[in-house]
Protein backbone atom coordinates (compact mmCIF):
# COMPACT_ATOMS: atom_id res chain seq x y z
CA UNK A 1 0.00 0.00 0.00
CA UNK A 2 1.76 3.33 -1.07
CA UNK A 3 0.28 6.90 -1.51
CA UNK A 4 -1.16 8.11 -4.33
CA UNK A 5 1.01 10.87 -6.36
CA UNK A 6 -0.56 14.07 -4.45
CA UNK A 7 -0.78 12.18 -0.98
CA UNK A 8 -4.22 13.81 -0.97
CA UNK A 9 -7.95 13.29 -1.27
CA UNK A 10 -7.71 14.79 -4.70
CA UNK A 11 -5.60 11.41 -5.72
CA UNK A 12 -9.39 10.24 -6.24
CA UNK A 13 -10.21 11.53 -10.28
CA UNK A 14 -13.55 13.87 -9.63
CA UNK A 15 -12.58 15.33 -6.30
CA UNK A 16 -12.02 18.81 -5.92
CA UNK A 17 -10.89 20.98 -2.59
CA UNK A 18 -11.18 24.49 -2.30
CA UNK A 19 -10.35 26.25 1.26
CA UNK A 20 -11.71 30.09 2.43
CA UNK A 21 -10.93 31.56 5.58
CA UNK A 22 -11.43 35.39 7.49
CA UNK A 23 -8.17 35.93 9.36
CA UNK A 24 -10.30 38.17 11.44
CA UNK A 25 -12.66 35.97 12.87
CA UNK A 26 -10.11 32.88 12.85
CA UNK A 27 -12.61 30.75 11.01
CA UNK A 28 -13.03 29.43 7.29
CA UNK A 29 -14.79 26.88 5.23
CA UNK A 30 -13.51 24.07 3.45
CA UNK A 31 -15.33 22.58 -0.10
CA UNK A 32 -15.40 19.11 -1.25
CA UNK A 33 -16.74 19.19 -4.92
CA UNK A 34 -17.62 16.03 -7.47
CA UNK A 35 -17.50 16.68 -10.61
CA UNK A 36 -20.37 14.25 -11.05
CA UNK A 37 -22.80 13.72 -8.44
CA UNK A 38 -21.16 11.15 -5.64
CA UNK A 39 -22.20 8.28 -3.99
CA UNK A 40 -21.83 9.40 -0.43
CA UNK A 41 -23.22 8.06 2.90
CA UNK A 42 -21.78 9.12 6.78
CA UNK A 43 -21.13 7.81 9.90
CA UNK A 44 -21.41 10.09 13.08
CA UNK A 45 -19.29 8.84 16.05
CA UNK A 46 -19.54 12.39 18.76
CA UNK A 47 -21.71 13.19 21.36
CA UNK A 48 -22.18 16.52 19.86
CA UNK A 49 -22.32 16.96 16.11
CA UNK A 50 -23.46 20.01 13.97
CA UNK A 51 -25.28 18.79 10.46
CA UNK A 52 -27.10 19.64 7.25
CA UNK A 53 -28.57 17.02 5.51
CA UNK A 54 -26.72 14.30 6.69
CA UNK A 55 -30.33 11.73 6.85
CA UNK A 56 -29.69 12.12 3.13
CA UNK A 57 -27.02 10.10 3.08
CA UNK A 58 -28.65 6.76 5.14
CA UNK A 59 -28.54 4.23 2.68
CA UNK A 60 -32.57 3.68 2.89
CA UNK A 61 -33.25 7.36 1.63
CA UNK A 62 -34.56 7.99 -2.05
CA UNK A 63 -31.75 10.11 -3.50
CA UNK A 64 -28.30 8.42 -3.58
CA UNK A 65 -26.21 10.67 -5.17
CA UNK A 66 -24.68 14.84 -4.11
CA UNK A 67 -22.67 17.19 -5.48
CA UNK A 68 -20.43 18.48 -2.41
CA UNK A 69 -19.74 18.32 1.01
CA UNK A 70 -19.19 21.45 3.34
CA UNK A 71 -16.86 21.35 6.45
CA UNK A 72 -16.49 24.65 8.60
CA UNK A 73 -16.11 26.31 11.80
CA UNK A 74 -18.57 28.56 13.19
CA UNK A 75 -20.55 25.50 15.07
CA UNK A 76 -23.89 26.20 14.21
CA UNK A 77 -23.81 29.46 12.55
CA UNK A 78 -20.94 27.52 10.09
CA UNK A 79 -23.97 25.54 8.67
CA UNK A 80 -24.89 28.61 6.44
CA UNK A 81 -21.37 27.15 4.12
CA UNK A 82 -23.75 24.64 2.23
CA UNK A 83 -25.79 27.67 1.03
CA UNK A 84 -22.74 29.25 -0.23
CA UNK A 85 -21.88 26.00 -1.89
CA UNK A 86 -25.41 25.50 -3.40
CA UNK A 87 -25.28 29.09 -5.00
CA UNK A 88 -21.90 27.98 -6.96
CA UNK A 89 -23.27 24.74 -7.58
CA UNK A 90 -26.52 26.58 -9.46
CA UNK A 91 -24.45 28.96 -10.82
CA UNK A 92 -22.98 26.22 -13.16
CA UNK A 93 -25.88 24.54 -13.56
CA UNK A 94 -25.34 21.88 -11.13
CA UNK A 95 -27.91 19.92 -9.11
CA UNK A 96 -31.05 17.48 -8.54
CA UNK A 97 -33.14 17.75 -11.35
CA UNK A 98 -36.50 18.20 -10.09
CA UNK A 99 -38.97 19.12 -13.38
CA UNK A 100 -37.50 22.42 -14.43
CA UNK A 101 -35.75 23.13 -10.97
CA UNK A 102 -32.46 22.40 -9.88
CA UNK A 103 -31.66 22.03 -6.28
CA UNK A 104 -28.09 21.13 -5.27
CA UNK A 105 -27.21 18.85 -2.37
CA UNK A 106 -25.11 19.77 -0.05
CA UNK A 107 -24.47 18.13 3.59
CA UNK A 108 -22.20 19.55 5.55
CA UNK A 109 -20.61 19.15 9.11
CA UNK A 110 -19.86 22.16 11.85
CA UNK A 111 -16.40 22.03 14.09
CA UNK A 112 -16.61 25.02 16.90
CA UNK A 113 -14.48 26.92 17.05
CA UNK A 114 -16.12 30.19 18.79
CA UNK A 115 -13.73 30.05 21.78
CA UNK A 116 -10.41 31.05 20.16
CA UNK A 117 -9.78 34.34 20.04
CA UNK A 118 -11.17 35.58 17.00
CA UNK A 119 -13.46 38.35 16.22
CA UNK A 120 -17.05 36.63 16.15
CA UNK A 121 -18.82 39.74 16.47
CA UNK A 122 -19.59 39.88 12.71
CA UNK A 123 -23.05 41.63 12.20
CA UNK A 124 -26.76 40.14 12.02
CA UNK A 125 -25.31 37.70 9.24
CA UNK A 126 -22.74 35.34 9.73
CA UNK A 127 -20.17 35.17 6.59
CA UNK A 128 -19.88 31.49 6.35
CA UNK A 129 -22.25 31.54 3.10
CA UNK A 130 -20.10 33.85 1.37
CA UNK A 131 -16.65 31.94 2.43
CA UNK A 132 -18.42 28.66 0.88
CA UNK A 133 -19.06 30.24 -2.66
CA UNK A 134 -15.39 31.29 -2.46
CA UNK A 135 -14.50 28.13 -1.19
CA UNK A 136 -16.27 26.41 -3.77
CA UNK A 137 -15.14 28.56 -6.71
CA UNK A 138 -11.57 27.88 -5.09
CA UNK A 139 -11.56 24.20 -5.74
CA UNK A 140 -8.99 22.42 -7.50
CA UNK A 141 -7.18 19.07 -7.75
CA UNK A 142 -4.19 20.99 -5.45
CA UNK A 143 -4.82 22.48 -2.23
CA UNK A 144 -3.08 23.08 0.96
CA UNK A 145 -2.81 21.62 4.49
CA UNK A 146 -2.72 22.92 7.43
CA UNK A 147 -4.32 26.05 9.30
CA UNK A 148 -6.34 27.41 6.20
CA UNK A 149 -10.33 26.68 5.20
CA UNK A 150 -12.50 24.59 7.76
CA UNK A 151 -9.12 23.61 9.92
CA UNK A 152 -7.96 27.91 10.05
CA UNK A 153 -9.31 28.34 13.78
CA UNK A 154 -8.98 24.55 15.16
CA UNK A 155 -7.20 23.45 17.99
CA UNK A 156 -6.88 20.31 19.63
CA UNK A 157 -6.31 19.89 23.77
CA UNK A 158 -2.14 21.08 23.04
CA UNK A 159 -1.72 21.70 19.50
CA UNK A 160 -2.74 24.02 16.85
CA UNK A 161 -5.02 21.67 14.59
CA UNK A 162 -5.64 22.01 10.86
CA UNK A 163 -6.58 20.59 7.49
CA UNK A 164 -4.30 17.25 6.68
CA UNK A 165 -4.97 14.33 3.98
CA UNK A 166 -3.83 11.37 3.15
CA UNK A 167 -4.30 8.87 -0.05
CA UNK A 168 -3.09 4.78 -0.54
CA UNK A 169 -3.42 2.78 -3.39
CA UNK A 170 -4.23 -0.59 -2.39
CA UNK A 171 -3.42 -4.25 -3.82
CA UNK A 172 -6.46 -4.63 -6.21
CA UNK A 173 -5.86 -1.50 -7.74
CA UNK A 174 -8.17 0.87 -6.13
CA UNK A 175 -7.61 4.06 -4.36
CA UNK A 176 -8.76 5.41 -0.89
CA UNK A 177 -7.64 8.92 0.25
CA UNK A 178 -8.93 10.95 3.33
CA UNK A 179 -9.22 14.68 4.58
CA UNK A 180 -9.54 16.04 7.98
CA UNK A 181 -10.86 19.08 9.93
CA UNK A 182 -8.36 18.13 13.06
CA UNK A 183 -10.20 20.56 15.96
CA UNK A 184 -10.39 16.94 18.66
CA UNK A 185 -11.02 17.80 21.85
CA UNK A 186 -8.05 15.34 22.82
CA UNK A 187 -4.18 15.13 21.89
CA UNK A 188 -2.74 13.64 18.28
CA UNK A 189 0.99 13.51 20.04
CA UNK A 190 1.96 10.66 22.51
CA UNK A 191 1.86 12.14 26.23
CA UNK A 192 4.47 15.67 25.18
CA UNK A 193 5.40 14.32 22.12
CA UNK A 194 6.75 14.80 18.97
CA UNK A 195 5.44 11.45 18.36
CA UNK A 196 2.20 10.94 16.72
CA UNK A 197 -0.19 8.27 17.99
CA UNK A 198 -0.52 7.63 14.16
CA UNK A 199 2.74 7.05 13.83
CA UNK A 200 2.59 3.04 12.82
CA UNK A 201 0.65 4.00 9.88
CA UNK A 202 3.22 6.94 8.02
CA UNK A 203 4.15 6.75 4.92
CA UNK A 204 7.69 8.60 3.98
CA UNK A 205 8.03 10.67 6.92
CA UNK A 206 4.75 12.66 5.75
CA UNK A 207 4.10 13.94 9.37
CA UNK A 208 8.61 13.92 10.50
CA UNK A 209 8.91 10.20 10.96
CA UNK A 210 9.98 10.22 14.63
CA UNK A 211 8.00 6.78 14.93
CA UNK A 212 6.47 5.71 18.21
CA UNK A 213 8.31 6.05 21.71
CA UNK A 214 10.30 2.76 23.37
CA UNK A 215 7.59 3.01 25.83
CA UNK A 216 4.44 4.80 26.08
CA UNK A 217 4.82 6.91 29.54
CA UNK A 218 1.80 6.18 31.98
CA UNK A 219 0.55 10.01 31.79
CA UNK A 220 0.07 9.96 28.07
CA UNK A 221 -2.72 7.25 28.71
CA UNK A 222 -4.78 9.46 30.54
CA UNK A 223 -8.09 11.31 29.01
CA UNK A 224 -6.94 14.83 28.82
CA UNK A 225 -8.69 17.37 27.48
CA UNK A 226 -9.31 20.92 26.48
CA UNK A 227 -10.72 22.96 29.64
CA UNK A 228 -13.13 24.85 27.35
CA UNK A 229 -16.44 23.36 27.09
CA UNK A 230 -17.49 22.11 23.26
CA UNK A 231 -14.20 23.57 21.57
CA UNK A 232 -14.11 20.16 19.84
CA UNK A 233 -14.68 17.98 16.67
CA UNK A 234 -13.03 16.45 13.94
CA UNK A 235 -14.61 16.56 10.40
CA UNK A 236 -13.29 13.51 7.63
CA UNK A 237 -13.81 12.53 4.15
CA UNK A 238 -12.93 9.53 3.27
CA UNK A 239 -13.36 8.61 -1.23
CA UNK A 240 -12.54 5.93 -3.64
CA UNK A 241 -12.70 4.95 -6.73
CA UNK A 242 -13.66 1.63 -6.57
CA UNK A 243 -17.93 2.03 -7.66
CA UNK A 244 -19.59 1.85 -4.05
CA UNK A 245 -23.36 0.99 -3.35
CA UNK A 246 -25.05 3.55 -0.95
CA UNK A 247 -24.89 0.90 1.94
CA UNK A 248 -21.11 -0.22 1.26
CA UNK A 249 -20.22 3.91 1.49
CA UNK A 250 -21.91 3.42 4.75
CA UNK A 251 -20.17 0.91 6.24
CA UNK A 252 -16.67 1.75 4.64
CA UNK A 253 -17.69 5.32 6.80
CA UNK A 254 -17.85 2.95 9.76
CA UNK A 255 -14.41 1.57 8.91
CA UNK A 256 -12.98 4.86 8.62
CA UNK A 257 -13.83 5.79 11.50
CA UNK A 258 -11.21 3.70 13.57
CA UNK A 259 -8.47 5.92 11.77
CA UNK A 260 -10.37 8.79 14.36
CA UNK A 261 -9.45 6.10 17.61
CA UNK A 262 -5.83 5.75 16.11
CA UNK A 263 -5.00 9.32 15.56
CA UNK A 264 -6.81 11.14 18.80
CA UNK A 265 -6.45 10.07 22.52
CA UNK A 266 -9.47 10.34 23.86
CA UNK A 267 -11.75 10.62 20.78
CA UNK A 268 -15.68 10.51 19.82
CA UNK A 269 -16.11 12.32 23.59
CA UNK A 270 -19.55 13.30 24.46
CA UNK A 271 -18.53 16.93 23.61
CA UNK A 272 -17.46 15.85 20.28
CA UNK A 273 -19.05 16.04 17.08
CA UNK A 274 -16.66 13.59 15.31
CA UNK A 275 -18.28 12.68 12.06
CA UNK A 276 -16.94 10.73 8.62
CA UNK A 277 -18.22 11.15 5.01
CA UNK A 278 -17.77 8.37 2.51
CA UNK A 279 -18.18 9.11 -1.08
CA UNK A 280 -17.75 6.80 -4.01
CA UNK A 281 -17.03 8.71 -7.48
CA UNK A 282 -15.80 5.36 -9.40
CA UNK A 283 -17.22 3.40 -12.44
CA UNK A 284 -15.01 -0.05 -11.22
CA UNK A 285 -16.84 -2.30 -9.19
CA UNK A 286 -15.56 -5.05 -6.27
CA UNK A 287 -14.40 -8.17 -7.50
CA UNK A 288 -15.40 -9.64 -4.26
CA UNK A 289 -17.55 -7.20 -2.78
CA UNK A 290 -16.74 -8.70 1.47
CA UNK A 291 -13.33 -8.99 0.70
CA UNK A 292 -12.34 -5.80 -1.01
CA UNK A 293 -14.79 -3.63 1.51
CA UNK A 294 -12.98 -4.92 4.19
CA UNK A 295 -9.48 -4.02 2.09
CA UNK A 296 -10.44 -0.40 0.95
CA UNK A 297 -11.77 -0.11 4.99
CA UNK A 298 -8.95 -0.81 6.66
CA UNK A 299 -6.59 1.61 4.29
CA UNK A 300 -9.91 4.07 4.43
CA UNK A 301 -9.33 4.03 8.74
CA UNK A 302 -5.19 4.22 7.99
CA UNK A 303 -5.55 7.66 5.49
CA UNK A 304 -7.77 8.92 8.22
CA UNK A 305 -5.22 8.43 10.96
CA UNK A 306 -2.63 10.14 8.89
CA UNK A 307 -4.76 12.71 7.31
CA UNK A 308 -5.08 13.78 11.05
CA UNK A 309 -1.33 13.70 11.91
CA UNK A 310 -0.63 15.52 8.84
CA UNK A 311 -3.45 18.45 10.02
CA UNK A 312 -1.47 19.36 13.01
CA UNK A 313 2.17 18.66 11.56
CA UNK A 314 1.03 21.18 8.56
CA UNK A 315 -0.55 23.83 11.10
CA UNK A 316 0.60 27.23 11.67
CA UNK A 317 -0.36 29.05 15.52
CA UNK A 318 -2.80 31.88 14.98
CA UNK A 319 -1.79 35.46 15.33
CA UNK A 320 -3.82 35.75 18.53
CA UNK A 321 -3.24 36.17 21.90
CA UNK A 322 -2.90 32.84 24.07
CA UNK A 323 -3.66 30.65 21.47
CA UNK A 324 -2.20 27.05 21.37
CA UNK A 325 1.47 26.70 19.94
CA UNK A 326 1.38 24.93 16.44
CA UNK A 327 3.41 21.48 15.92
CA UNK A 328 6.50 22.47 14.70
CA UNK A 329 7.03 25.63 16.82
CA UNK A 330 6.59 23.23 19.87
CA UNK A 331 8.91 20.79 18.38
CA UNK A 332 11.18 22.83 16.07
CA UNK A 333 14.02 20.12 15.66
CA UNK A 334 10.91 17.52 14.86
CA UNK A 335 9.67 19.83 12.18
Amino acid sequence: MTPGPRNLLTDIAGIRVGHAGDARIASGVTAIVFDAPAVVSVDIGGGGPGTRETDLLDPGRTVDRIDAIALSGGSAFGLDAAGGLQAWLRSIGRGYAVGTARVPLVPAAILFDLLNGGDKEWGRYPPYRELGFAAAQAASPDFTLGSVGAGLGATTVNLKGGIGSASAVIASGFTVAALAAVNAAGSVVVGDGPWFWAAPFEQNGEFGGHGFPAEVPPAALLARTKGAPRMNTTLVVVATDAALTKGQARHLAVMAQDGLARAIHPVHTPLDGDIVFAASVGERPLADPPFDLTALGSAAAQAAARAIARGIFEAEALALPATVPSYRARYPAAG
